[in-house]
């Protein structure tokens, strides 16, 4: 192990809390303190620290919502995004994967909007309100495309650097950029570490119990895979969140405020593409072979890194151990207990938030 690398265990307060709900009297104090707990943070931001888009208390489940979505033209895509946190605060850029949105940052994003970060928080292309600018541009879900759509997001906003962090789909693409633009990456946050990965590589069989888990890349490499996606994306993208987080008991509110990212026609196209093209039986595009080349060598990445991973992780991931070493500059790892699935930054958010300061911290 690379010296200076840490690994702690972290027990979220979030799971801890759910001990306390023993009683209808103290159940409803704990929502009020919730509430009470967003009205501080708005009103903080709005002495002297105005944020460019604001958060509301939604539904039953008292969760932040994002409001005010942006728009921006950057490279082939006409990105859709949320922004949050004072103008002039540190940037920071959080990725979501599949089949999840930006409403997995929403409560760590106002956590670190109340901290003064400056928050961007965009949909990949084919989700949300992402557009491709062009109909004759190829639906390519391949892992170059989506790392250079951020990297022409950044230079639509004139982002020089950031703190980027992200999950599934999302941490392997703070990982390309953090890898192969490492002046753009102040710092980086990467739910299950290193996540880059190559055709080549993918070509490697894995044991029986290994290729379980990755059932629906197969499903999806299927003409039957993929009309059983497009006629039922909501049905089995709620059944990955529940195998991926099988402690996390999230609401039909939740799970259908992110659906909506799923309503994207490019959608389908996208996420077929981008696991066909792992098993290398379909095509990226050339514009991208050369990062591809740089990819499949599996470059280290040298900007200071925070790694995270949840114990109850339903998804296929690697082992923390297995690749630390891919990190050669500060770094430290942290496993969330306390039940924590795939889509940590939701289910933890004040941990993933933590991550994010601590990294940003390990780059002074």
């Amino acid at each position: 192990m690379p010296s200076g690398h840490h690994f702690i265990t972290y027990t979220t307060k979030t799971k801890a809390m759910n001990t306390l709900h023993k009683t209808n009297r103290f159940a409803t104090f704990i929502l009020l303190l919730v509430i009470l707990t967003c009205v501080s943070t708005t009103s903080t931001l709005a002495a002297g620290q105005q944020p460019d888009s604001t958060f509301a208390v939604a539904g039953n489940d008292a969760q932040y919502a994002f409001q005010h979505l942006k728009q921006i033209k950057a490279g082939v895509l006409n990105v859709g995004y949320a922004e949050v946190g004072p103008a002039n605060g540190e940037p920071v850029i959080l990725l979501h994967g599949w089949p999840y949105d930006i409403t997995s940052f929403t409560a760590a994003s106002g956590l670190l909007a109340a901290k003064g970060y400056h928050v961007y928080v965009p949909y990949l292309r084919g989700y949300g309100t992402t557009q491709f600018l062009s109909a004759q541009t190829m639906r390519n879900g391949q892992q170059a495309a989506i790392a250079a759509d951020i990297i022409a997001f950044m230079d639509a906003l004139q982002i020089n650097k950031a703190v980027i962090g992200g999950f599934d789909w999302g941490a392997r693409t703070a990982d390309i950029i953090a890898a192969l633009w490492p002046e753009r990456c102040k710092a980086l946050v990467s739910v299950s570490g290193y996540l880059i990965g190559s055709q080549q590589a993918n070509k490697a069989p894995l044991a029986p119990q290994a290729e379980l888990s990755w059932w629906y890349q197969y499903y999806f490499a299927t003409e039957r895979g993929q009309a059983g996606y497009q006629a039922h994306t909501n049905e089995f993208n709620r059944l990955i969140w529940q195998t991926a987080s099988p402690q996390w008991h999230f609401s039909d509110s939740t799970f259908a405020q992110a659906a909506t990212a799923f309503n994207n026609p490019d959608h389908v196209a996208i996420v077929i593409h981008n696991y066909r093209w792992r098993l290398g039986i379909a095509t990226g595009e050339a514009q991208y072979d050369t990062l591809e080349k740089r990819l499949a060598a599996s470059p280290a990445i040298t900007v200071p890194a925070v790694t995270l991973e949840g114990d109850a992780n339903g998804a296929p991931h690697p082992a923390p151990a297995a690749y630390a070493a891919k990190f050669t500059g500060k770094y430290a790892h942290h496993t969330i207990t306390g039940g924590i699935g795939h889509n940590l930054p939701q289910e933890a958010p004040q941990a993933f938030a933590d991550a994010i300061i601590e990294a940003n911290h390990l780059a002074q």
